[in-house]
């Protein structure tokens, strides 16, 4: 049937959408007076927890008679974490400015790392004036070691690897692989040896030499702190600067530890160091975290406080729509 001769049948009208006014942006300077004030009632709330009332301006109030926890955790370097020249003096320097921390206790899990960085967090702890203790995890070695060796008194478990006294320096020949390969490289070089360490060749017996003595230098820097902090000649230390690590128990036997304990029992040695025997509590001294999602356990804590929780829906809810509200 051709299409004009087909009947008609309306359509139904086309439903329109209500009408809306147009979005309210909200006042920046509304949502920054939320967020301050959603933040301090968290803060107030977490008073008691384990962050210890953290204080915008990086600082911390501590009960009376409070041992801090240090932890060293990973490779010794120029990071800026604890387990850098930096971040061990800042934290040390904390506690000793507070009146309210009586000792420290270092809680130390790591195998070494740079040996500059080594000698000055080993300068730094040596010089503490409080009583500072140390609680050795599954590894105490190398750098770590050198650390813990000015404290004043140090925990292992029975099967802690401690020690580790020695210093290695290490370079790679590639020659005989690029030879293989067929590749040729020219180094360009001020000086015959400034290249010795590219590994586009073997060291010289001169450069060899050189380094060796390099090493025994920087090694015998090692051996004198472990010296000067336990108490021991450098021929007793010396002779246990074999770069090989001691269990906790062999350690305790050879001069470089002192006993079997826990962190608990580092904790409660540092207490009666400083003299406030069974009275004291223990608190943890952390570099401050940059992220603020990190530091209100918004993204990460199993157990958010429902203050928190609507301290994320709340900002979440301000910032969409590019600051806007309906």
């Amino acid at each position: 049937m051709p299409a004009e001769n087909q009947p008609q049948v309306p359509l139904p009208p086309i439903a329109q959408p209500p009408t809306r006014g147009p979005k309210r942006r909200v006042p920046a300077g509304w949502i920054c007076a939320v967020v301050v004030a959603a933040l301090l009632a968290l803060f107030a709330f977490q008073a008691n927890s384990c962050v210890r009332a953290f204080a915008f301006d990086g600082g911390e109030v501590h009960e009376p008679n409070s041992i801090a926890v240090i932890n060293l955790s990973g490779s010794i370097a120029y990071d800026g974490s604890a387990c850098s020249p930096e971040g061990i003096k800042r934290l040390l320097d904390q506690a000793e400015a507070d009146d309210n921390i009586k000792g420290v206790v270092l809680r130390v899990n790591s195998g070494g790392g740079t040996a500059t960085a080594g000698e000055e967090m080993a300068a730094y702890v040596r010089d503490f004036s409080k009583p500072i203790t140390v609680s050795s995890a599954s590894l105490n070695a190398s750098a770590a070691y050198e650390i813990s060796s000015q404290a004043d008194y140090i925990y292992v478990a029975h099967t802690t690897d401690i020690g580790s006294i020695g210093t290695v320096m290490q370079t790679i020949d590639y020659s005989g692989l690029l030879d293989l390969l067929g590749i040729k490289v020219d180094n360009i070089a001020s000086a015959e040896s400034k290249d010795s360490t590219y590994g586009s060749r073997p060291l010289t017996d001169e450069e060899r030499a050189y380094y060796q003595d390099q090493i025994d230098q920087v090694n015998r820097v090692f051996v004198q702190n472990v010296a000067q902090g336990r108490g021991m000649t450098i021929d007793a230390v010396d002779a246990l600067a074999t770069g090989l690590t001691f269990t906790g128990d062999e350690a305790v036997e050879n001069g470089l530890a002192d006993a079997v304990g826990s962190r608990e029992d580092a904790v409660k040695k540092a207490a009666e160091l400083a003299g406030v025997g069974d009275n004291y509590h223990t608190t943890t001294l952390a570099l401050p975290d940059d992220s603020l999602a990190d530091m209100l356990g918004l993204s990460s804590s199993t157990h958010q406080s429902d203050g928190a929780l609507a301290l994320a829906a709340a900002i979440k809810e301000l910032t969409r729509n590019d600051g806007t509200a309906d």
